[in-house]
């Protein structure tokens, strides 16, 4: 096989980190990179530490938190770390030995402490370092790869030996966020040895993965940075998706491969100084064993589409009919969701523009620490205010509010204990989720729209309020009135209108369908799907874009089908607007 990445396969060291922005394809990547490994002889291992994992679809087969055969590549076994599942572990492996030794109340109020999203950060995390610091659980193989989770939520997993291990280090207390101390004492040499296992470059490689665009290369540059920070310096970059127009009189095909190109030529020197593999963009998705064996090689053959000139969906309609639905009331919260990578920040802004323009007082803001919202408007439009919440400066206000309350009533030790608390991993979380809660309660009087994080942590976040209030009750006895209106306002219709964006391709449709389910479980009925980015209002001569607008059809298709009671385009652009023009052309198409 001639391969583009096989250098990266040919150097592999015995663990393999694939990171990078949402969207950039880490998970096709790794798992390409797993299968060429396994075809070489070697004995592989494939993890999952994403709350959002789709290990199960690319493979087509039901993974579990424990190694399961691959049976179309002998050598490979592959397997999700659940978040969930091993918070449940987790939580029983500390009360367990307390339940016949401690009186009930005693012992509810410790699954109380850990029923909060620190709980499951720290569960997973606790898997993680296993399967890094513990050789006798891999001894079985020759190589480990895992298939990180976004950025902000990797550098986040990263970063907790070192936390964890100060708090444990200096705590006096018995108990904290995260229950009973002792158990986590017994973890310590695993966390350092896990710690030492990321920073051995003779162990471990840490694999940038980027498309060859502007924020998704600056975010890697971040990454790059903040894991050499960490102890963490020996790197690679992929870039992935790389487009060669086939057809050079086709503008869209120009365009797209100019933006490439653009992007390429600004990409920031220490990135550009790495180690590097470049992979083509495909005609078609990644999914099954045979196309992550193409994904690798060099060239492909495209012949042109029978489907070329389909027109798309009647039912299929502009987002600015979606926004003229989101004006009626004139107040309320909008928010988009989404996989990482779908485009949730860019329709966030142009929703959020397009209102201002049309002289609506409207609110930009998001809780994705990787976001980047004030990029993506451009110049702000009167009526527009934009903001984010910054997690530093969260923890910081959150909490000097409460030794300002709580902490006046104690005594000199009780106020020890209450910084001893306050100095947790998991204070950070109860601050941002306490900054959520005001920017929701902002839009009673006018339209907030935010963009919000990728799917697994908005998830927690959502399904840990009640848990916060218990927390927040814990630390500051009191909870204030926009963390208790919070889940009232998310359930009311009238108030939150939930935009679920997908692009139209099979991962990102399903986990839009997945986290619609999550949702309306929690009592939170999405107002409507946008699909972002589509090759489907457009019309190309070249033979690729060609095949994969064909390719978008049936997911689109689905969506109307299936999933959407409501749903809006997005047609691709080079580059993002900054602003919705006042023009309805790009609307069209659609209708």
């Amino acid at each position: 096989m001639s391969g583009v990445a096989l250098p990266l396969v040919d150097t592999a060291t015995r663990i393999l980190f694939f990171t990078g922005k949402g969207g950039v394809g880490k998970t096709s990547i790794s798992c390409a990179v797993a299968v060429a490994l396994a075809d070489r002889g070697r004995r592989v291992l494939l993890v999952s530490t994403d709350p959002a994992s789709n290990l199960d679809e690319v493979f087509d087969i039901r993974l579990a938190p424990k190694p399961t055969a691959i049976g179309a590549v002998p050598g490979l076994k592959a397997m999700n770390v659940d978040p969930h599942v091993a918070a449940a572990a987790y939580r029983e492996s500390v009360v367990g030995p307390y339940r016949n030794v401690l009186p009930a109340e005693a012992v509810a109020s410790i699954e109380e402490q850990l029923s909060g999203a620190c709980t499951v950060e720290i569960a997973a995390f606790d898997e993680f370092a296993k399967l890094m610091g513990d050789a006798a659980l891999t001894k079985d193989f020759d190589h480990i790869v895992f298939d990180t989770a976004p950025t902000g939520h990797t550098l986040r997993l990263l970063s907790l030996p070192a936390a964890w291990t100060g708090f444990i280090q200096s705590s006096q207390a018995g108990t904290s966020c995260i229950g009973p101390l002792q158990g986590m004492h017994a973890q310590r040499d695993l966390y350092a040895a896990a710690v030492a296992a990321l920073a051995d470059a003779g162990l471990t490689t840490m694999v940038l993965v980027s498309r060859p665009e502007t924020a998704a290369l600056d975010e890697a540059q971040r990454t790059s940075t903040e894991l050499a920070e960490l102890g963490v310096r020996n790197q690679r970059l992929v870039l992935n998706g790389l487009f060669r127009a086939r057809d050079a009189g086709d503008a869209l095909a120009a365009s797209m491969q100019r933006l490439g190109e653009h992007a390429l030529a600004a990409m920031p020197a220490a990135l550009a100084g790495l180690p590097r593999s470049t992979v083509p963009l495909k005609s078609r998705q990644v999914l099954g064993v045979t196309a992550l064996r193409e994904l690798l090689a060099a060239g492909e053959e495209v012949s042109p589409s029978r489907l070329a000139a389909e027109p798309a969906p009647a039912a299929l309609l502009g987002l600015n009919a979606l926004i003229d639905q989101l004006e009626a009331d004139g107040r309320g919260l909008v928010m988009t969701m989404g996989k990482g990578g779908v485009g949730k920040t860019s329709v966030a802004a142009r929703i959020a523009v397009e209102l201002a323009q049309r002289g609506h007082p409207v609110h930009l803001t998001t809780t994705d620490p990787a976001a980047h919202v004030a990029q993506a408007i451009g110049a702000r439009p009167a009526h527009l205010s934009v903001g984010a919440i910054d997690p530093q400066a969260e923890v910081e206000r959150y909490r000097a509010e409460v030794l300002a309350s709580t902490g006046a009533q104690l005594d000199a030790n009780g106020l020890a204990l209450l910084k001893e608390d306050l100095s947790s991993p998991c204070t950070e979380e109860i601050a941002v989720f306490q900054a959520f809660a005001r920017e929701v309660d902002r839009a009673t009087g006018r339209i907030v729209v935010v963009d919000t994080a990728p799917t697994g942590h908005t998830i927690l976040l959502l399904d840990a309020a009640q848990a916060y209030h218990r927390e927040v009750q814990r630390q500051s006895r009191g909870v204030s009135d926009a963390v208790r209106a919070l889940l009232p306002r998310l359930r009311d219709p009238a108030f939150t209108r939930i935009v679920l964006c997908t692009l139209a391709e099979a991962t990102p449709v399903h986990e839009a369908a997945a986290l619609q389910a999550d949702l309306q479980r929690a009592g939170i009925e999405p107002y409507a799907w946008v699909i972002n980015q589509s090759l489907v209002p457009l019309t190309t001569t070249d033979p690729l874009l060609q095949a994969r607008r064909a390719q978008e059809l049936r997911y689109v298709e689905e969506v109307l089908r299936l999933h959407a009671r409501r749903a809006f385009v997005a047609p691709w652009r080079s580059p993002p607007p900054t602003t919705l023009p006042r023009s309805r052309t790009a609307d069209a198409a659609t209708g």
